[in-house]
């Protein structure tokens, strides 16, 4: 090899390897898009309690806790999350609750969604979300063994 060649190899592998490791690295805590810093795709996680269904959160009512922006419909929903944000954000992150009981993580859809024992689950798809309610204990005990070492993988 000549040393031109050498040089061009070696810059090339180490721009390979810097776009590749970002890749590697450990995934967040809370579920956010990739270029989003917004949890759950910014729909107001209270407002499964409150209202039954999902809602879109608004630019107004805005929360930063565990590194991410948390968006909701009302002030009122806003003061109840800062009160008590274990209590209403998505467990296991936001992440998909049946890829975390199967031992990976995936994104969600704020539409597929369940509250179990007063938690929030939320699911990957509607599809995926009737395979997790096939057997929701289970999935629940598995995914908190597995939580939150997926996010490792």
């Amino acid at each position: 090899m000549t040393y031109a060649f050498r040089y061009i190899f070696i810059v090339m592998f180490g721009l390979t390897v810097a776009m590749v490791s970002p890749a590697l690295a450990d995934k967040d805590m809370i579920y956010t898009s990739t270029f989003s810093n917004t949890a759950v795709s910014g729909y107001d996680p209270v407002a499964y309690f409150t209202e039954g269904r999902p809602v879109k959160g608004k630019g107004d009512f805005e929360y930063e806790w565990n590194g991410v922006t948390w968006k909701f419909s009302t002030q009122a929903n806003l003061d109840m999350f800062k009160s008590s944000p274990e209590a209403y954000a998505p467990q296991f992150g936001g992440y998909c609750a049946w890829a975390v009981s199967q031992g990976y993580t995936a994104s969600t859809d704020p539409e597929a969604w369940t509250i179990v024992g007063d938690k929030l689950y939320l699911n990957y798809s509607k599809d995926v979300r009737a395979m997790w309610l096939g057997d929701v204990p289970g999935n629940i005990a598995k995914g908190n063994v597995n939580w939150p070492n997926v996010l490792k993988k």
